[in-house]
Parts: structure tokens; sequence; C-alpha cells
């Protein structure tokens, strides 16, 4: 039986990556030790078939300030590190995977490492990029230049990495990464999950016309702009609404935006993260998923997961413009509008509104162009690429790890990941 080791410093099985990641996992026969944080009111080991959640007595503070940032990231490591490494000792892993951010914890699995455990990374953030962003400053400030050369070094020190979209990988290789060494594997949906379902009957008749948006709720996801959107259609469409499920550091402000623009009984907010099926069936009854991320050199490389849950169930969407976005969908599969702008998020809104037809060649379109992005296809590149690097002796290219009959399920390929752009 292999033994594999997970790290994240995130509250699992709420990063809907790892989970996805750690099911194809045990799936494939291998156990499966998670190393993350712990919340409130979680046990700190947590067993689930071949799965061992080791949940670390730390904790995570919404929107500190960056020295507050690096005083977590650094606890984090160094208990994961001790708690890596003692396992590794007992437990011989054969694999050690390990999520950003940040990049450098890719370094708390050294000693596994140097005893012979593969090394995989998962970038699934651009640091600088985030860091620049979040903080206000250039890519050209010393702070972010010092976590770029970071990233170098721990892209490195990794025997292969993947990372979610190609424009994260072209970042990457643009600072000096080896482009054979990094592969794509998208954000797909679980559709054990997410899939189309039938509204409930009494919520088959609701008059309503309801906009939804799920996940983490902070400035950069744009919900304020969907908001004041909704507050300039109430007169003209009184059955509209918006709902929001899920929570973060953002939400108080939102309220208080909720509050100051009188649509209390147009915006409604979860007050927290609900279960998959009360989510599900929330999905289930909405007219239209939103994605309003507020455009910028972190959001033009990546992609928001919540587009890939709407495609699977089959929701018409209406998604800001980005680069990301546009490279990898086209202006089709979208009503598209200009981030931060409401009045052309509400001229979206009142398009769809007004033409279901449209909705429904935009969903057909959005399900043709992201069938390649499964995770149905996406987890067998993944799985495929574990595989053979816990059969290697050696770091080995991407062209080597990956099968290209996998990896080319659904389109052409571009080049290492296997995933069609």
């Amino acid at each position: 039986m292999t033994r594999i080791c997970v790290i994240r410093q995130h509250y699992v099985p709420l990063d809907p990556r790892v989970a996805r990641e750690v099911a194809a996992l045990a799936a494939s026969g291998h156990e499966v030790d998670v190393i993350c944080l712990r919340r409130q009111g979680e046990p700190s080991l947590q067993r689930d078939g071949r799965v061992t959640i080791r949940r670390l007595p730390l904790r995570h503070t919404r929107g500190g300030a960056p020295v507050r940032y690096l005083m977590e990231y650094g606890a984090f490591f160094a208990v994961a590190a001790c708690s890596v490494t003692a396992l590794h000792v007992r437990r011989r892993y054969r694999l050690v995977q390990v999520h950003s951010l940040p990049d450098v914890l890719v370094f708390a699995a050294a000693v596994p490492r140097l005893l012979g455990a593969r090394l995989l990374l998962d970038l699934q953030e651009c640091m600088p990029e985030f860091f620049a962003t979040k903080f206000g400053t250039s890519l050209r400030h010393p702070a972010v230049l010092l976590i770029a050369a970071l990233e170098q070094l721990s892209i490195r020190f990794a025997d292969l990495v993947i990372t979610p979209t190609e424009q994260m990988m072209d970042a990457f290789v643009a600072r000096g990464a080896d482009a054979r060494k990094i592969s794509v594997v998208m954000d797909g949906a679980d559709e054990e999950v997410f899939h189309p379902v039938d509204p409930r009957p009494e919520q088959g008749r609701d008059p309503r016309f309801t906009l939804i948006c799920h996940g983490t709720v902070e400035e950069r996801y744009g919900l304020d702009t969907v908001i004041r959107a909704v507050a300039i259609l109430r007169e003209e469409i009184p059955e509209l609404r918006f709902e929001v499920y899920g929570d973060g550091s953002f939400l108080d402000q939102l309220r208080r935006l909720v509050a100051e623009l009188g649509v209390e009984d147009r915006v409604s907010f979860s007050g927290g993260f609900v279960p998959e099926e009360q989510l599900v069936q929330a999905i289930a009854a909405a007219d239209i998923g939103i994605v309003a991320m507020k455009r910028d050199a972190f959001r033009d490389i990546t992609l928001a997961g919540k587009m890939f849950d709407y495609i699977a169930m089959r929701k018409p969407l209406v998604v800001s413009r980005t680069r990301s976005v546009l490279q990898t969908f086209g202006s089709s599969c979208f009503e598209l509008f200009d981030s931060d702008d409401p009045e052309d998020l509400a001229r979206a809104i009142r398009t769809l509104h007004a033409d279901p037809e449209r909705r429904q060649r935009l969903v057909r379109c959005a399900a043709e162009v992201a069938e390649p992005y499964r995770w149905t296809h996406q987890r067998e590149v993944y799985r495929n690429m574990v595989e053979r690097l816990l059969e290697s002796h050696r770091p080995r290219r991407v062209e080597e790890l990956v099968d290209p009959h996998v990896a080319n399920r659904g389109g052409a390929t571009r080049r290492s990941g296997g995933v069609p752009r």
C-alpha cells in the first residue's frame, strides 16, 4: 500500500481542489495523510476510509497585515515540517504533495525528500501577483521580487509542479521556471456533487429571478459590484434577487452596503458556508450564476473554481472580463461585463433576464468548451502524473509522465499539461 502525505495551509475539506485530489488518490488505492489547519470545533484527527486528516492547532486570521501573514506562514511551516518528518519516519511516504500558499511550504517536506520520497508541488496561486494586488504594490517592489525568487526556488526543489491555469504556468516560466517541469490540472467541478438537478417542486414555482454566488467572500470577488447592479435594477426587475452563499472577511462590508442602498429585500446571505446538499439545491433553483472578479494582475491569470460548478449544473453565467476567462473560454460562453462596473453588469443581467433562449445558448456553449476541463478528464491527468512519479527513480519531464491518450481527451493540447486551451 502506497502512503502519500498532502500538506495544505488551509481548512480541509473546505478547499475543493485539495478535496478532489485527495479523493482521487484514495480511489486509486493510496493511503493518504492530510496535514492542514484546524477550525474551531473540528477534531484534530479524522479518519475516513483511506484518508486521515491531521489538523494542526493553528488559526488563520482573515484580512491581516503582511507581518501577520508572515507569522502565520512561518508557524504553519514549522509545525507542518515537524509533523511530516515525524510521520515519515514511521510511515515512509512514497510521495509528499504540497499546496501553496506559500510556495516555500514545499521545503517543509525536505526531510522526506532527502529520504527518498517524491515531491509534487501544487501551485494553486501565483504568490507575486497575489501579494502585489492584495497589498496594493507593484510587481517590481523588492518584497514582491523576493517572493518571486522564492517561487522559483520552490519550483526547482520539487520533482514536478502542477497548477490550475495555463496563464499561471506562463507566469512561472516567464520568471525562469523550466516549462518541462510544470503541467496544468484544471479546477473542474466535482460532478458527483455538482450536476444538473431539478429544482424542488416548491422552488420550481418561485416567481423570482435569482442570481447566485458562492464561495469565499472577499473584496476581490466583486460582490459589491453585484449588489450595486441589483440596486440599479430594483425598479426595472422587481422579481430580481441575489443570494450569497459563503463566508469571508468582506461579509460585514457587504451587509453595510446592502443597508446603505436599501436592498435588504433583494439581497440575502447564508451567514456562512452551508452543506453541499443545501448549496446544490440553491444553485439548482437559481437562474444565473455570477462571477464578478475585480480585474488585476492576479485575476488575469486565475480562474474562479465556482465557474465550473455552475457550468456543470447547466446554469448560464455572467462573468467579468479577465485575460484568463477570454483565453480559456472566448467571448461566447458567458454574458461578459467590464470588471468593477455596476452599470455594465446591470446591462448583462438585463440582457439575460429578457432572453431565455440566449441563456440556453450560453449554457450549451460553456458546456461544450468546458468538456475537456471536466474533473472526470482532469482527474485522469492528475492520477497518471502521480502514478508515474511514484514509479520514477529520478525527476522526469512532464512529457514522460503524462499519457497523451489521457491528457488529450476532449481536445488538442498546447503543451506540457495536455490541457487544451
